[in-house]
């Protein structure tokens, strides 16, 4: 283990995209956000998910078995649905290492219009997925 928490091998990330419950309201994000946060503390996890026109976006790493783990529970939930890897993979190092869950939404900034921005008229989905990670990256500086 380096000296920022961070794992020097077995270290991954997943960024998906899901669909939000019709019905996801202010508080059921608070109670997400309050269980993500201690999940990750436990499993040694960080990240940054992103809530924005009834879609979530998260970067979550860390250790590849406790990740993969919480990758597995996320995908179970029922709050959101249509869960799509954006992009997974091994990392070097985290991307988040101050953040056990750091939280976003359009108040924050639009991914949205950040994608728009980006130009282009055909899709490239590792364009996509690095806009997105940019993205994410850029409200936590």
């Amino acid at each position: 283990m380096t000296s920022d928490g961070g794992h020097t091998e077995g270290l991954g990330f997943i960024l998906y995209r899901s669909a939000a419950a019709p019905d996801l309201g202010s508080e059921d994000l608070k109670r997400i956000l309050a269980v993500a946060r201690q999940r990750n503390e436990e499993h040694g996890l960080t990240g940054c998910l992103h809530h924005e026109d009834g879609m979530f976006f998260q970067w979550l790493e860390g250790p590849t078995a406790p990740l993969a783990e919480v990758v597995a529970m996320i995908r179970a939930d029922r709050r959101h649905e249509a869960l799509a890897v954006l992009d997974q993979g091994p990392i070097a190092q985290r991307r988040f290492h101050d953040w056990r869950m750091r939280f976003s939404d359009r108040d924050s900034g639009s991914l949205m219009d950040w994608i728009a921005g980006m130009g282009g008229s055909t899709f490239d989905r590792g364009a996509y997925a690095g806009g997105v990670t940019s993205f994410l990256q850029s409200l936590s500086a």
